[in-house]
C-alpha cells in the first residue's frame, strides 16, 4: 500500500509514530519518558480493574484472539485531536500518551479500542475498503464503551434531548469516521444512517448497553458465569 495514500486516506497522519518511532520500542529512553511510563501504568490498571476492559479481554481470549499488553498495545505521541486508535494492519491498539492524562479517560479509550479489536477478531472487518464495516464498529464502540454515558455527557454540558444516547452515539461515530477517512460529511452521515439500527442493537459481548460502571460489572459477571447455567442440565 502506498505510504502517502495510507497516511492521507486512512488516518495514519494522526498517529505519526506509526510511521517513524522516535525511540525503539522497549529502549531505556522510552521507558524513562514520563508520558510513556504514565501511559503504561494507566494501561495496566485499566486492564486489571476496568470491568469493561476485563470483559472484552476475556471475550477476545474466548474467540481465539488473546490480547497481550506488550504486543497489542502501544503508547505513542499522536495528533492533538485524538486519544487512541486501532491499527488493523498490525492488530495493535494505539494509546495517545500525550493526550490521555486521567485514569478514567484511559479506561474509556482502552474500552473503545478493544471493541474495535473484538470486532476485528470476530467479524473480519474490512476496515480499509468497506465504510459500512468501519461505521458499524464506530457505532458499537461509541454505544458500548461508556463514551455516551450520562455522566460523561453532563460533563460535556450535553443533556436533556429526546433519545440523547442514540444521538450521542451517532454523532461520535460520525466524527470518528470523518477523522480517519477523506469523505464528505453528507456521505458519512448516509453510511452511518444505513447501518445504525443494526449496529446500535448489537451489544456483543456485553449482552446489554453498559450505561455505567455498575452495568459493566453486572455484564462482566454474567459473561464469566455464562457456562454455569448449563451445569445441571
Amino acid at each position: 500500500m502506498d505510504q502517502t495514500k495510507q497516511e492521507g486516506e486512512y488516518g495514519y497522519d494522526l498517529f505519526p509514530e506509526r510511521q517513524a518511532r522516535k525511540y525503539k520500542k522497549g529502549s531505556i529512553a522510552e521507558s524513562l519518558f514520563t508520558f510513556n511510563h504514565k501511559c503504561q501504568v494507566m494501561l495496566q490498571f485499566a486492564m486489571e480493574t476496568s470491568p469493561y476492559a476485563k470483559l472484552l479481554l476475556s471475550a477476545m481470549t474466548s474467540s481465539g484472539c488473546k490480547a497481550l499488553r506488550d504486543r497489542h498495545f502501544s503508547c505513542e505521541d499522536c495528533d492533538g485531536t485524538v486519544s487512541g486508535g486501532f491499527d488493523a494492519a498490525s492488530s495493535q491498539i494505539v494509546l495517545c500518551q500525550n493526550n490521555i492524562h486521567q485514569q478514567s479517560h484511559m479506561n474509556r479509550v482502552v474500552t473503545h479500542e478493544l471493541i474495535h479489536a473484538f470486532d476485528h477478531c470476530r467479524a473480519h472487518v474490512d476496515w480499509f475498503n468497506n465504510l459500512r464495516h468501519l461505521a458499524c464498529s464506530e457505532i458499537r464502540a461509541a454505544n458500548l464503551s461508556g463514551d455516551c454515558s450520562f455522566s460523561n455527557e453532563v460533563a460535556r454540558l450535553n443533556f436533556g434531548l429526546k433519545q440523547h444516547h442514540q444521538e450521542c452515539v451517532r454523532g461520535r461515530a460520525l466524527r470518528s469516521i470523518l477523522a480517519v477517512r477523506k469523505i464528505s460529511r453528507e456521505e458519512a452521515e448516509k453510511i452511518v444512517n444505513e447501518v445504525f439500527d443494526t449496529c446500535f442493537n448489537d451489544h456483543a459481548p456485553f449482552g446489554r448497553i453498559p450505561h455505567s460502571k455498575k452495568d459493566a460489572k453486572f455484564a462482566y459477571r454474567d459473561y464469566e458465569n455464562r457456562d454455569r447455567y448449563y451445569a445441571n442440565l
